[in-house]
């Protein structure tokens, strides 16, 4: 795919950070936008930047979590622009809490945000993309999908699943030439952190210093544009010291073990 000009894009988590970014991206190309997030007013600003015609953008508000509603935004989706290229699932909520100390509700919701929602939305858009006989699902997961962190288990755990789900649909789904990119950003300057839930379900409320240092959104839209427009299949976006983590897994997985264990978050 060299050119994203009158593709049809459903990105999730539309309202801020990466979300946004890629919204903005993706708009700069002459793709046509599918905006979702909880918030329409946020929604409606994005539009706005986006200098897009309101033809060319559709703002659909969801809670991600209602499963049973995937469905209908779908069908809501190919009834205004007649089909879905682009999937990009980003739609998360990360975690700051100690496993004995967490809420076994909290580690639902982390997963229904970021596993199970992901699943749903994709399910609803796959009949779509095999009858056109082509697609692409851009995956947002992050370096936590490869490496478990201090404090951070549960959305660990979420992001580690979407690795198996996505690498299983990316092969299932060759001979309808729908392809699969998975993403693993590190450190990205959002306010994931501070929208992260403690171990009562309640936010966070901080924001990381690693998190305030972290490269700036519009730098990993812009990898991520990159990444699809070749097909990569993964790819790692962040500074030297997470994206080199997971090759320290990969080659030399005791001494990752050691450095995390010793490595308490801000």
């Amino acid at each position: 795919m060299n050119t994203f000009q009158n593709k049809v894009v459903w990105i999730t988590g539309a309202s801020s950070g990466i979300g946004e970014a890629i919204a903005m991206a993706f708009a700069k190309e002459g793709a046509k936008l599918v905006l979702t997030a909880r918030r329409r007013e946020e929604l409606e600003r994005v539009k706005v930047r986006t200098r897009l015609p309101d033809s060319s953008v559709l703002i659909l508000p969801m809670d991600v979590t209602e499963f049973d509603q995937a469905n209908v935004a779908a069908a809501k989706i190919i009834q205004t622009f007649q089909r879905i290229d682009i999937m990009v699932h980003n739609a998360g909520v990360s975690q700051r809490s100690y496993i004995k100390d967490t809420d076994l509700d909290v580690y639902r919701k982390l997963m229904d945000v970021n596993f199970y929602s992901t699943v749903a939305l994709t399910k609803a858009v796959l009949p779509y993309m095999i009858q056109q006989q082509g697609g692409h699902f851009i995956i947002i997961s992050s370096v936590a999908g490869k490496i478990g962190t201090i404090m951070r288990s549960g959305y660990n755990a979420s992001k580690h699943a979407l690795h198996g789900f996505y690498d299983s649909l990316r092969a299932e789904s060759y001979h309808d030439n729908i392809k699969v990119t998975t993403v693993c950003p590190g450190y990205i300057r959002t306010n994931v952190s501070v929208n992260a839930l403690n171990e009562n379900g309640s936010k966070f409320g901080k924001m990381d210093v690693n998190q305030e240092n972290g490269i700036a959104p519009e730098e990993c839209a812009r990898q991520i544009l990159n990444a699809v427009k070749k097909d990569k299949k993964e790819i790692y976006i962040g500074g030297l010291k997470e994206v080199a983590a997971i090759y320290l897994k990969r080659f030399f997985p005791s001494l990752l073990f050691d450095q995390v264990r010793k490595n308490i978050p801000e």
